[in-house]
């Protein structure tokens, strides 16, 4: 082949460089923006951790405090903002909506599976928010006045059945101490009457004040109280015993199986974050929860560092609903 056959075949079979670029650059646009978003200089400014809820809650302890705990992890500061009001849906909302640059998540509790059994109507799809990772879990703790008679949790169940049964103050339809109050009822045979309360402190405080008998709540809401004497524990409801308080069984452990549930607190993240950007926040909250640091701050508050994969916060999440999904059915759990 000749010096110039050569050379014209290679313009056939050789981009040109200026060429390539423009190919590159075309291809390039043709990708969603969200891939062009996973580079490493993520976080380049400062977080936000919505919490649905008002401030001082088990929610809003957890989020603050693992949010102080991975900004250090980070290297940027992640700023926490309390959005509550209708359940904890206006907080969900706001991020649902969010645009998804990895700047905005959701630090919700189970209200954000839990709204969907009991609402006819959601301000957003469950797809629109993804799972990133678990926080912690607040055991729920079951609380009697100091000066009842019951002791235990067969003590309640037969004290319930007797008269016209013991009035169990919630934090409103659908809350966690609701379910605690259905599971005793459907599972275990207790005839309750349920008292909605617009907060878990407010039941609380109807209890020590003996206007009703006994509820349920986040173990960082009444372990001041257990402690001062004024609450009596009689069992925790989570699958271990809280460390805080050791000397609290648990409803399993005193015969009652299927009676198992916390206050947990979770990350989530606007649909269409950039993949990379989630897998990132994992990592950082669980470093921070394996900080003697930040577990030296929770375990003391019976609050319990969790963390894990996000697969393993996706399948706990579908567990639960389908757990939880036939006790709302059943209680005919409806939307106040």
């Amino acid at each position: 082949m000749t010096t110039s056959s050569q050379n014209e075949q290679a313009r056939f079979t050789r981009p040109e460089p200026r060429r390539r670029q423009v190919i590159g650059a075309g291809l390039a646009a043709l990708l969603p923006w969200p891939a062009l978003a996973q580079d490493a200089a993520w976080p380049s400014k400062p977080l936000h951790f919505v919490v649905p809820f008002g401030p001082g809650g088990a929610n809003d302890i957890v989020a603050r405090a693992v949010a102080e705990a991975a900004a250090r992890q980070l290297g940027q500061a992640i700023v926490v903002e309390n959005k509550p009001g209708a359940g904890s849906m206006i907080g969900a909302a706001y991020v649902a909506k969010a645009a998804p640059d990895g700047y905005t998540f959701l630090a919700p509790a189970a209200g954000v599976i839990t709204n969907a059994l009991i609402k006819a109507h959601m301000p957003y799809e469950e797809g629109d928010l993804l799972p990133v990772v678990m926080m912690a879990v607040s055991p729920s703790v079951l609380v009697v006045p100091a000066d009842s008679p019951i002791k235990d949790l067969k003590g309640l169940i037969a004290a319930s059945r007797k008269g016209q049964g013991l009035n169990f103050a919630t934090a409103g339809t659908g809350s966690t101490p609701h379910f605690v109050a259905e599971m005793l009822k459907l599972r275990a045979g207790a005839r309750l009457q349920i008292v909605p309360f617009k907060s878990g402190s407010e039941g609380m405080a109807a209890v020590v004040g003996n206007q009703v008998d006994v509820t349920s709540e986040a173990s960082p809401v009444v372990l001041a109280m257990i402690k001062a004497g004024r609450l009596r524990a009689i069992a925790s409801t989570w699958s271990r015993r809280i460390a805080a308080l050791p000397d609290v069984a648990t409803a399993q452990e005193q015969g009652f199986n299927d009676i198992v549930i916390g206050h947990w607190s979770g990350v989530f993240a606007p649909k269409g974050t950039p993949e990379a950007v989630l897998d990132k926040l994992n990592a950082a909250i669980n470093a921070a929860l394996k900080s003697s640091e930040l577990r030296a701050r929770l375990i003391p508050l019976a609050i319990d560092p969790t963390g894990g994969s996000r697969a393993e916060f996706r399948s706990f999440l579908a567990a639960e609903k389908a757990r939880l999904a036939p006790v709302a059915k059943a209680a005919q759990m409806k939307e106040d």
